[in-house]
């Protein structure tokens, strides 16, 4: 009979560089079924208002603008998986994982601010980092600075109607917030998932 040798444990850095297990998420949840309760009464509010003409007409719009955005749902969930797939693991973690320290937290800022599109793309993207090895802080700093500083609703959007002074201050101003975010996002994360200890720590 052949011996079995037992599994040598993974090495410190190993385990460091693996992300750490999520909460599965449930198709339905205490927030959709909330969400739904509103519908329903909703519904029920403007029925006894307007009759069935009323809702008919709410329910055509809204298909009409779900028909509208599916695309761009599906076109950044696509993006996201494909970009999980296409990143080393190995530099993103050592990039924007736990131990890339503020250097992780400004390139997660930087990376935020210059990031294209919209909810469709973003939150995708830092899903997908989130799966091949970036940190939750990092990520966390990239989300808060393309929601904060996001260049392309500063050109088209802000520049135009408040004016150039008023969008160079208050994207100063807004410069540091996603690092203090992101690092206190890794603060927090570490403290409510400990890492497990090694055995050669134990020892």
């Amino acid at each position: 009979m052949s011996e079995t040798f037992p599994k040598e444990p993974a090495t410190a850095e190993d385990a460091e560089s693996e992300p750490r297990p999520g909460r599965i998420r449930k198709p339905i949840g205490w927030s959709t079924i909330i969400i739904a309760a509103l519908v329903a009464v909703s519904a029920a509010l403007v029925w006894r208002r307007d009759g069935t003409d009323g809702v008919l007409d709410i329910l055509t719009h809204d298909l009409s603008l779900f028909g509208g955005i599916l695309p761009r749902v599906l076109a950044g969930c696509l993006l996201g998986a494909f970009i999980s797939e296409i990143l080393p693991h190995e530099k993103v973690s050592r990039s924007l994982g736990p131990k890339s320290g503020l250097m992780g937290l400004l390139i997660g800022t930087a990376f935020g601010a210059i990031l294209p599109g919209g909810p469709f793309t973003a939150y995708p993207v830092a899903s997908a980092l989130l799966a091949v090895g970036a940190d939750f802080g990092a990520t966390i700093a990239m989300v808060v600075s393309w929601t904060l500083i996001g260049y392309g609703r500063a050109v088209a959007w802000e520049i135009p109607i408040m004016g150039t002074d008023f969008t160079l201050w208050r994207i100063v101003i807004s410069l540091p917030l996603p690092v203090l975010a992101g690092a206190l996002g890794r603060f927090v994360y570490v403290r409510l998932y400990p890492k497990p200890i090694a055995k050669e720590d134990e020892t």
